[in-house]
């Protein structure tokens, strides 16, 4: 079976979009689960209730890949599960080294679902001596010092960084260095990567902010509208009253699919 450092994915070449390309694993998702069910077909509809999105987004996001469905059938589930495993280069084997084995790296090590979404744990490196030898999910630990012989040895092209945020950009670089091509970041930091490498950052600590400011803003408007109508005062206008009073020119806040922008960190 072929491996990561051999073969790329062809989404790049062929021109799908990034917002596209983010939405395949949630389509996939849904499509495994139908899969799973021993369902033949699916509407657009259907599916995209069960990814998420809107009905309009998935069918412009499958013209990408050349498949329109059938009209009045639908979608096959099975060759859209191939379809969308192919152009995300899941039909071959992916050997992925995991960089810091604490409690994440560890969790990772154990998660289940890797190996059947096209994706081998080749290798789990730290930096603690204590660590080398000891087996996490029945792989042994391997110390840092090996890296590159290891990245090398394994023909790896993706790398997980798990490790404290100090010692993130020094492992980056080294990975790097040793050929790996993409990165799934989950320390606290930015790491800085040249042209051609390919960083995914994971932080759990930004999302749970992003929660915060929204379960924020829900305990707050509410009791300021209550107030307001209690003291004779005309209730605030609602999201969507405002919206229909705004100046046209408030759409330029649109995105490019006419979604308004989801609120992201600074």
């Amino acid at each position: 079976m072929a491996t990561g450092r051999t073969h790329r994915p062809a989404t790049r070449s062929r021109g799908i979009p990034e917002a596209t390309v983010a939405r395949l694993p949630l389509y996939l998702r849904a499509l495994t689960a139908l899969s799973e069910r021993s369902v033949p077909t699916v509407s657009s509809e259907e599916l995209a209730a069960a990814a998420g999105v809107n009905s309009a987004k998935l069918r412009k996001d499958f013209s990408y890949l050349g498949s329109y469905g059938t009209r009045g059938v639908g979608y096959d589930v099975e060759y859209l599960v191939y379809q969308i495993s192919r152009e995300l280069g899941l039909t071959q084997d992916w050997p992925v080294v995991i960089v810091g084995i604490g409690n994440l790296g560890a969790a990772l090590a154990n998660y289940g679902g890797f190996a059947s979404r096209g994706f081998r744990v080749a290798a789990l490196i730290d930096a603690d001596p204590a660590m080398a030898g000891k087996p996490v999910a029945g792989i042994p630990v391997q110390h840092t010092d090996d890296l590159e012989k290891i990245i090398e040895g394994n023909g790896v092209s993706i790398g997980v960084i798990a490790t404290p945020a100090g010692a993130a950009q020094q492992v980056c670089d080294r990975l790097v260095a040793a050929g790996v091509t993409s990165i799934l970041n989950f320390a606290p930091t930015v790491l800085s990567v040249p042209d051609g490498v390919d960083v995914r950052k994971v932080d759990l600590s930004i999302e749970l902010q992003i929660l915060a400011f929204h379960e924020q803003r829900k305990a707050g408007e509410e009791p300021a509208l209550e107030t307001a109508v209690g003291d004779g005062a005309q209730p605030a206008a609602t999201p969507r009253e405002a919206a229909s009073t705004a100046a046209p020119a408030a759409s330029a806040d649109q995105g490019p699919d006419g979604d308004v922008p989801a609120v992201m960190p600074a």
